[in-house]
């Protein structure tokens, strides 16, 4: 990675939330970063398309994904074991940490072959990442929708469109309070490579 320079113009962009912290960085991973990273990553990840329990059944999420870094993670009954850092990670990783002034010992890759691969409504809020779950998220490849709805029926809605290079950091008390998506979409659309760094806490890693 040391022939790419991860470092951009930092375009910083606080949205206003009543329950949640939200900092939107557009562009964090520059054009000529973000293609490269994004080559690496789809051929280099060990990806899986995993099954998870809903509603008291297995099913296979629709999506691939990968688990690194530190720690063991557990949700919706799956046990995700951690596979080592690689040098592109780590490089990624620092760059966020930089970006956010949070620190991380673990990421999730989730890979979105179309727009039929997808994630449901859902709160990261799992007790192994703290009281106050700080998640931050890099966008890789096809630009596609994110939606943010508050768990209280019928309050806020918020709808981002994020793009190769973004970074979303979602911090404070909103993984309590708030969910949030990818949905399908019927548009034709390319692959997108997500990785939502988080620090998995209560437990001996690595």
């Amino acid at each position: 990675m040391s022939q790419v320079d991860l470092f951009a113009s930092d375009n910083r962009q606080l949205i206003p939330l009543s329950d949640g912290e939200l900092l939107l960085i557009r562009q964090a991973f520059p054009l000529e970063a973000v293609d490269h990273l994004f080559f690496v990553l789809r051929n280099q990840t060990q990806w899986s398309q995993d099954e998870i329990v809903m509603a008291g059944r297995c099913v296979r999420i629709p999506r691939l994904q990968a688990w690194y870094g530190d720690a063991t993670y557990r949700y919706s009954g799956l046990s995700m074991k951690p596979i080592a850092w690689t040098p592109v990670l780590l490089d990624i990783k620092q760059k966020v940490e930089a970006l956010t002034e949070a620190r991380f010992n673990s990421v999730l890759l989730n890979l979105y072959r179309d727009g039929q691969d997808s994630v449901g409504w859902h709160s990261d809020d799992e007790s192994e990442l703290g009281v106050s779950p700080v998640i931050a998220s890099v966008s890789l490849g096809a630009s596609r929708d994110f939606s943010l709805r508050q768990k209280k029926p019928g309050i806020e809605k918020l709808k981002l469109r994020l793009s190769s290079g973004d970074l979303l950091l979602m911090s404070g008390p909103l993984q309590h309070n708030w969910q949030h998506q990818l949905p399908k979409t019927q548009q034709p659309v390319g692959e997108r490579i997500n990785l939502t760094f988080r620090r998995v806490v209560g437990q001996a890693v690595a």
